[in-house]
């Protein structure tokens, strides 16, 4: 998570949606860098919505916009179950080696998920609060041109980007049934990521 207290921006990090590179760019630029433990790096609109929004509102009086990427959900899926599949995950219980693309999105579609298909969700990170705490500006993973352009003028910055913390590259396959279930059983999801280009 990255916070600009002048322009009154909280960029939040949404694994698996190319976040680490903006970080490691923007970090010294930024007035609050949290990079660890990654239940922080990582928080939510719920998390940020408890621990850091009042941080800001009770010492400052100061209220920040969220900004947030989101990833297309098969690509998100596709990411993690690669990026379970690194070398180092061999002897780790969640790793995805041995399972097919549609095992794991069957897994994960199913109520209690194993631990290799547990990596939360887009939606639950990106939910309003009941106190109307959301994201302002919801950005496309896959339309990186529109999310560097609005932080180089909002923070009046050039940016050059590396590639970082990527998954393996893997031939992906996922078969028309699952997929078609998916779509069906995460529909609220596709809409929001669907929402985002008609913004």
């Amino acid at each position: 998570m990255l916070v600009f207290f002048k322009e009154r921006l909280a960029f939040l990090s949404v694994p698996k949606t190319g976040t680490t590179a903006y970080q490691t760019a923007l970090a010294p630029r930024a007035d609050l860098v949290i990079a660890n433990p990654p239940l922080l790096k990582h928080a939510p609109v719920y998390r940020y919505n408890r621990f850091i929004r009042p941080m800001f509102q009770n010492v400052c009086n100061a209220e920040m916009e969220l900004m947030a990427v989101m990833r297309d959900p098969i690509s998100w899926l596709s990411s993690w179950y690669r990026y379970r599949q690194r070398p180092f995950m061999v002897d780790k219980p969640n790793n995805t080696f041995g399972i097919t693309f549609d095992e794991f999105v069957l897994a994960y579609m199913q109520g209690k998920r194993p631990g290799f298909a547990e990596v939360g969700s887009q939606l639950k990170f990106l939910e309003r609060q009941p106190n109307g705490t959301g994201v302002t500006h919801l950005f496309s993973y896959e339309d990186q041109p529109r999310l560097k352009a609005f932080l180089e003028e909002r923070l009046e910055v050039k940016l050059s980007l590396e590639r970082e913390n990527v998954s393996p590259e893997l031939e992906i396959t996922l078969s028309a049934d699952v997929e078609m279930r998916f779509r069906r059983k995460f529909a609220e999801e596709f809409a929001l990521y669907d929402s985002i280009s008609q913004s």
